[in-house]
């Protein structure tokens, strides 16, 4: 978060990843999931648009996100933090740190995806509780117009990753305040009944047929792969944010690849 705070005109940074999916731009992006600054800005520094900051199946917590901000604030690549669910606290707490995108899980219906955008935003048009001058969102109190700012810069994405979702799909789409939908294929697949098969060929078909329909009712949409070729079909049908890959994946495929290049075989706890 580069902020050169000002009394007088906001110096909140625009959201370039909102503004960017609001015009069906592609956006490339990796997942985030060892929960480490560290990691995070190594990924960061590779030029990825957007990274993933995973704190639903990830490790991390809030400290430790903030920690993954301050580390990606140099670089151009988009933070978006991803909450364990969507609760309204947790909103407000994350927002408070600095981030401005938040992917939340299992959105099952319109009436749900009203309520986030409520918790996402300060009132009148929300409920989000003001934090002033004791959180780093507003540069401790010296980006006064913050408050003013923030509304329009915050982004909401939410998950699709159920069959009562895609039921819902028209509704959550016609929500005000829902930045962009993001369909998760491996609970999805889950839920459609083929567990730990995301590219089975019915979950692909019901990935497609929501991708292509949120497109069509004028919804940025994205999700995440670690197919290549599936990212770039993803890209043809129209989504404008894919995440292409995860650190976790990266680093575990780059370890055995190099200890099978020495004759190593990989050991299961």
């Amino acid at each position: 978060m580069q902020h050169l705070f000002s009394s007088d005109t906001s110096s909140m940074p625009h959201n370039t990843f909102k503004q960017a999916i609001a015009r069906f731009e592609p956006r490339i992006g990796l997942w985030l999931s060892l929960a480490h600054h560290y990691t995070a800005e190594i990924c960061a520094s590779a030029g990825f648009q957007w990274v993933l900051i995973d704190g639903e199946h990830g490790p991390g917590d809030l400290p430790g996100t903030l920690r993954q901000l301050q580390a990606l604030a140099a670089y151009p690549a988009h933070p978006v933090v991803r909450l364990p669910q969507g609760d309204a606290t947790l909103i407000k707490q994350y927002l408070d740190i600095g981030a401005q995108t938040l992917l939340i899980p299992m959105v099952n219906s319109a009436s749900q995806a009203e309520d986030l955008v409520s918790a996402m935003r300060y009132p009148p048009q929300g409920r989000r509780g003001v934090g002033g001058g004791l959180v780093r969102a507003t540069g401790w109190g010296l980006d006064a117009p913050y408050i003013h700012t923030a509304n329009e810069q915050v982004c909401l994405l939410v998950q699709i990753e159920t069959g009562a979702a895609l039921a819902a799909l028209d509704e959550i789409c016609a929500v005000d305040g829902v930045d962009g939908i993001f369909l998760g294929p491996a609970d999805l697949a889950a839920d459609l009944g083929f567990p730990g098969q995301p590219t089975h060929p019915e979950v692909q078909a019901a990935v497609d047929a929501a991708m292509k329909r949120a497109i069509a009712l004028g919804k940025p949409v994205g999700t995440v792969t670690g197919d290549p070729a599936l990212a770039r079909h993803y890209f043809e049908l129209g989504a404008s944010f894919v995440a292409v890959g995860g650190d976790t994946t990266l680093l575990a495929s780059g370890s055995r690849r190099l200890a099978s290049d020495f004759g190593l075989k990989p050991h299961q706890p």
